[in-house]
């Protein structure tokens, strides 16, 4: 059901994802860069399929044509001719990704669909297995020596920020709710190393509630040289 797009998928990302994207930008192996480029687009054809449908079942179908392609992965089968599909399954191949982290995603999205706002138990499980699924599998793609539970704090602060940017989070709760796991976040980065730390640097933009507000590409850049540069959120 998802809508094949031809388009280079680092583009698609850029686009989608500006912040996360320019995070990618850090990752010097070019193979392992684009292995978690398509994660991040994964992540946004789930979004997607939440924004381009008419109703909730139109999504949910969306979304399990996608639980469907992670059968084929972990199968083994032959992966559905989708460009975000091909290249996941490559990435999975690659690095021996579980598929929990990919499902906790999907199951996420699907739990978003029963109502136009999140409460708090609600919204910090829900960008956990978002922002904190996605982060911990681009750990195990960064560096299979890290321990990746330890990104999912910071994984879990973008989460909050991609929720409420989607309008399904209350930008004043989030934002009361952000330094608390702002301070975990921090904590459990200094358990990554170097190569890791990328994965989880985009978590430094939702300081101070910029991630809610629009800032120049330049600036974007300047915080995430700093974050990475000092290995602090």
């Amino acid at each position: 059901m998802a809508d094949d797009d031809p388009e280079d998928l680092d583009d698609v990302v850029r686009r989608a994802d500006p912040e996360r994207w320019l995070a990618t930008r850090f990752i010097a192996d070019r193979a392992a860069r684009a292995d978690v480029v398509a994660l991040y687009a994964f992540d946004h054809q789930l979004a997607r399929a939440w924004r381009v449908a008419s109703n909730p079942l139109i999504a949910e179908i969306r979304l399990t044509w996608w639980r469907e392609g992670l059968d084929e992965m972990f199968a083994g089968e032959r992966v559905r001719a989708h460009p975000v599909a091909q290249a996941l399954a490559a990435a999975q191949r690659r690095h021996d990704l579980p598929r929990q982290p990919l499902e906790a995603m999907i199951d996420a999205r699907i739990e978003c669909l029963d109502g136009p706002l999140l409460d708090r138990a609600q919204a910090l499980v829900s960008a956990d297995a978002l922002g904190g699924s996605a982060a911990r599998l681009a750990v195990m793609i960064l560096d299979p020596h890290a321990p990746a539970e330890a990104a999912i704090a910071a994984g879990g602060v973008w989460g909050l920020v991609l929720l409420v940017r989607e309008g399904l989070l209350d930008r004043a709760a989030a934002s009361a709710w952000l330094p608390g796991r702002l301070v975990e976040a921090r904590r459990d980065a200094k358990r990554l190393g170097v190569a890791a730390f990328p994965a989880v640097a985009h978590a430094t933009l939702a300081r101070g509630g910029q991630g809610f507000a629009e800032a120049s590409p330049l600036l974007k850049q300047l915080r995430l040289l700093w974050a990475v540069s000092t290995g602090g959120l």
